[in-house]
Parts: structure tokens; sequence; C-alpha cells
């Protein structure tokens, strides 16, 4: 019994933003046998807070999923140990509500005036509203979508496996546009450049288009087809390198024809330096200058967008596939196929080697992430291994897994999830190999 009522000496802390969260910094003795409540209500008192706040516990890294005694003892500590614990407000977990059903893999999600697009491997970009019903439907791909964005309520970028990117006008049903006159779902542009799919678009707020492809390069575009310099369809054909143009080439040159009127435009500029494909570019979100990009080559570069060079390279051990900024901690998280995201601080002044903690418990490739618009320590991934998973990175394991809910979904055959968004006002947005937009709780993440 003795045992049981023994203490361990603690000190709290806490990295939450509201001060009137934070407790003073003086050690208190607690049961060792506390879990995560009884700690909450001991830091509620501290507080002396009117209403109980939930809280979850981290010690060196690791939420606390058992009690103190627990702990120690795995961690072959002695309950004399000062133990410093960080607490953080309680999420809830991500409970599923709903999922629509799509015509093909889905490769890629945005979220914009209430309106839900896709990409999908059927080449077509799909609008839908929050009900799971269909809007508005895009074709003009002649292969599959890769990555589609919002550029704003009335304009939609996508790019795909047929090397283009194609700039799109929706009209929107909230805000009148200057040209009535223009059919929904109408191409703008068809935006020319790469050699490769073309599989990751980002959109800045000052009008540009960063895309990542498999050429090994990046192409930044303008969102205003008028800023970019015409393309002729046949120019290729034509001064093609020694005329030596495959028959590919040519097929696409003639499909291309077939869309004659539509415009097609260069790129501003292509950034070269990666040395394999790229997967996935990211304009800077406070700066929209800098761009960051990730690739097969084991690398995760800074460019200076102005320049269009390459200004820092930070090199890892195994491919990157996907990526997410965390701007106020200063940290890109990137996921790889060594199955686990790595964090790292993109300051020029950092180390050239990746040396920031690992997040483990994913099975397979990690190839999306996003970051939670409520909490700036939490983060999004999506995995070949048919799940998603919701991180706190302050903790290196996470803190709860979604898995695929339709029952036609088979483990290991149909459930990769290729595409994730963390959208305010909707949750958690999944979608893959199981046809499947499948939405979780991940708005108001604190409220009971």
């Amino acid at each position: 019994m003795s045992a049981d009522k023994s203490q361990v000496k603690l000190r709290f802390f806490t990295r939450e933003k509201d001060e009137s969260l934070h407790v003073q910094d003086k050690p208190v003795y607690a049961p060792i046998a506390l879990k995560r409540f009884g700690l909450s209500e001991i830091v509620n008192h501290l507080l002396q807070s009117d209403k109980p706040v939930p809280f979850d516990f981290l010690i060196d890294g690791e939420l606390l999923r058992s009690s103190l005694q627990d702990y120690l003892t795995k961690k072959g500590l002695s309950s004399e140990t000062l133990l410093h614990v960080e607490y953080a407000r309680a999420v809830l977990p991500p409970s599923y509500l709903a999922s629509f059903n799509n015509e093909d893999w889905i490769s890629s999600i945005d979220v914009g005036d209430q309106r839900i697009i896709s990409g999908s491997y059927d080449g077509i970009v799909r609008t839908w509203n929050l009900s799971g019903k269909i809007d508005k439907q895009y074709s003009g791909h002649s292969g599959a979508i890769r990555s589609v964005k919002y550029v704003s309520d009335t304009r939609i970028v996508s790019a795909g496996n047929d090397r283009t990117l194609r700039l799109w006008k929706t009209k929107s049903d909230s805000s009148a546009t200057e040209d009535e006159s223009v059919e929904e779902g109408k191409t703008l542009a068809i935006l020319e450049g790469h050699k490769a799919p073309v599989v990751s678009v980002d959109v800045s707020d000052n009008s540009r288009i960063l895309s990542a492809a498999y050429d090994n390069s990046l192409g930044l575009w303008s969102t205003n087809y008028k800023e970019m310099n015409n393309v002729d369809p046949m120019e290729e054909l034509i001064n093609g390198s020694d005329n030596k143009v495959s028959t590919a080439a040519k097929k696409r040159r003639k499909l291309a024809l077939k869309d004659g009127s539509i415009r097609r435009r260069a790129p501003l500029s292509l950034l070269e330096s990666h040395q394999a494909p790229v997967e996935q570019a990211l304009f800077d979100l406070r700066d929209n200058t800098v761009g960051y990009s990730v690739s097969q080559d084991h690398t995760v570069k800074t460019w200076d967008l102005v320049t269009s060079r390459c200004v820092d390279t930070k090199t890892t051990s195994y491919s990157l596939l996907s990526l997410a900024q965390l701007p106020t901690l200063h940290l890109l998280a990137c996921g790889s196929s060594a199955r686990h995201i790595t964090l790292h601080d993109f300051r020029a002044n950092s180390s050239s080697r990746i040396t920031q903690q690992q997040l483990q418990g994913h099975n397979n490739f990690v190839v999306s992430l996003d970051t939670c618009p409520e909490n700036e320590y939490m983060l999004l991934s999506g995995s070949h291994d048919g799940t998603v998973r919701v991180w706190d990175i302050r903790a290196n394991s996470p803190m709860y897994t979604i898995t695929r809910q339709d029952p036609s979904v088979k483990k290991g055959v149909n459930d990769k999830v290729f595409a994730v968004k963390w959208a305010q006002n909707v949750g958690i947005i999944s979608g893959g190999q199981d046809r499947k937009l499948q939405i979780n709780k991940g708005d108001n993440i604190y409220k009971n």
C-alpha cells in the first residue's frame, strides 16, 4: 500500500500563448499513481480556474498515456526524480463524420469558399459542397490530376501527369465577377514548360504559382495569364532538337491542337538544382519571395524566387515526398519514404544536415502533410499505410490515428491515402485509393 501513496516531485510548464493558463514555476508533489485526469485536476487547482480545462501532458517529448508510476518504471527512473512535465490543452479526438464517393482515386484536396475541390486520377477536377454533392466538374487534362489549389473564389489551378498546369475560371455563388458570360469550368490558360508529370502546385498571396515536377525542376508562374509569354503548340514539332521528337510527344501535340482556341503560356522561370523528381514545392507563408521544395534526391531546398536561385540545401538519407511549413516555429515538416516525418529549421544559418526530431508511427511512405488552423504545434499526415495521423510535434508519436471508414476498403489492397487537408470550419479531409473523400472532426478542437 505504501507504494501507492508515494509521491513524485513535478515541475509544470507550458508553451500555451494564453497567459491565464500559466502556473507558477515551483515544484509540487503529486501521487505517483496519477494519470492524465488527476494531473489535469492539479494544474486546474494551481490555475484557480472557475471552469476546468482538460490538459494533455508531455514528459521529455513523450505524451503521457499511463500513470506516472508506469512512466517511471518504463524509463527506469526512481520516484525521487524531479520530472519536468509540459501541459497543453487537450484536443478532441477526430471522430468520423462522413464519406463522399468519387469516380476514381483522389490525389489532391483543397478547401475554399465553403467548397471542397478534389483532383482525381480520372483527369477531372471536382468541386463539392459540404453535403457531399458535386457542384461542378472541370475536364481538360489528358492524364491523372496530381494537384489542385484554389487561387481565389473564382479561380482554380490544377496540375497533372499530362505535364501541364491549367488555370480554371469558376463562377462563385457569393460574388459577382467582372465577366458573367464566361461559362463555368472554363480553362483560362494551359501552362506549359515541364517535361514530366507535374505533381504539386502552391499559390501565393502575390498572384504567383509554384509547381514541382518529375523533370527535377520547379516552375514559377503567374495567376494572371497576361503576365506570361505565349506558347505556340506547333513549336516543339518544328524546332524539336534535331527533329528527334518522340511519337508520344507528337500525339500530345495533336491532342493539344484540339484545344487550339485555349491560351498557352510559358513559365516566368524554371528553377533547376534538384537531381531527381521534385515531389512538392511551397511558398514561404510569411515571405512570398521564398520557396521550399523536397525531392527524391534526399534534399530539401530553399529558393530565392526573385533571382530563381537555390540558396540553401539540406540533405537527408531518404527520399522526401511531402512538405508543410510551421511558420511560427520556423520549422519545415518533411514526409519521407523511410516512413517518418522529419522536422527541421529552415533558417539559413541552421545546420546543412537535418538534425531536428523525427515523428515516427507510419508504416509506409508519408505522402501528404498539412498543419492545424487552430494550433501551431499540430500536424496532419497521410500515408500509403492507409492511415491519417494527428501529431503534436512536441511529442514524437501520434496523438490520434484515423483509418478508412468505408466498409468496401480492404487493408493493404485499396486503402492508401494520397491527400490530406485540415480546414477551418470543415475538419480533417482525406482521400486516396478508396475513391472516397472522408471527413473527420477537426474544427473547434478544444470544445467539449
